[in-house]
């Protein structure tokens, strides 16, 4: 396998991972990135890099964003976002993958690119439904707040160091499996 094939699918990983903490964080830095020519994208997908869907995934950006910080909206939109994070970690895992055969790209898409998101942007629910119960809303902003920053972050490593992006995802990983590993200890004693 060419480098070039590995690092755009840790782009693919990374941006994925990103897609889990928020939806259109990463669409929109893989638009600019494209744009710009700093990554090739699948040629199906080159439509991505256009002025139209930067402009459009700005906006969409923008208010999902601003909708986070609105405590009770932003629970009614973690049970909307679960299955597009699949959908959006599957389309940006197949918008960066190169050289791949194509039942190859979309196995690794479906399995790398929407599990990788549906793992983290159901922990992500999950504590903000903790956030809602235990403070009545009133940290939910604090929370979002640092998942978009998560989100910006990862999208930024992922596009400029993808072997550091998949650290990275490692590590969330590591932490989130830690994390939900305290609680069942926890419910257990109880």
């Amino acid at each position: 396998m060419n480098p070039d094939t590995i690092f755009s699918i840790l782009i693919g990983i990374g941006l994925a991972a990103s897609v889990g903490f928020r939806i259109f964080v990463p669409l929109f830095a893989l638009s600019i990135a494209a744009h710009f020519n700093v990554i090739p994208l699948n040629e199906s997908w080159e439509w991505v890099g256009s002025s139209t869907a930067i402009i459009t995934l700005g906006i969409a950006t923008i208010v999902e964003i601003a909708a986070y910080l609105i405590p009770w909206l932003d629970n009614l939109l973690d049970s909307i976002t679960i299955p597009l994070a699949a959908i959006a970690g599957t389309a940006v895992m197949v918008s960066t993958v190169a050289d791949l055969d194509p039942v190859i790209t979309w196995a690794l898409a479906i399995i790398a690119g929407g599990g990788t998101a549906t793992a983290i942007k159901t922990s992500t629910s999950t504590t903000r439904l903790a956030s809602s119960a235990t403070t009545a809303g009133i940290a939910n902003p604090i929370v979002s707040t640092v998942e978009t920053g998560t989100s910006i972050i990862m999208s930024f490593v992922a596009i400029t160091f993808p072997v550091l992006a998949v650290i990275f995802v490692l590590i969330i990983f590591w932490v989130l499996f830690k994390v939900f590993k305290l609680f069942k200890k926890k419910k257990t004693i109880e």
